[in-house]
């Protein structure tokens, strides 16, 4: 019963992502919008202005900021 909601919950917010996505009318893939989201998840800035703004900076850049680990 928890990984059918899990699942359920993964297709709505992937469906709810495209959705905004398409009505933003925004050019990139739905996981760069996740990804955007996901950065900005603590952030006041409204939804619109965060996914249409041209000033942001590319996904991998906000990501550069993050400790990595070299394991090998």
């Amino acid at each position: 019963n928890a990984v059918r909601i899990q699942i359920y919950t993964a297709i709505i917010t992937y469906c709810l992502v495209a959705i905004v996505g398409n009505d933003l009318k925004i050019d990139r893939s739905t996981y760069e919008i996740l990804q955007v989201l996901g950065i900005s998840l603590l952030d006041k800035t409204p939804v619109n202005e965060l996914l249409t703004s041209t000033d942001y900076k590319d996904v991998k850049e906000l990501n550069s900021n993050q400790l990595s680990f070299s394991f090998f």
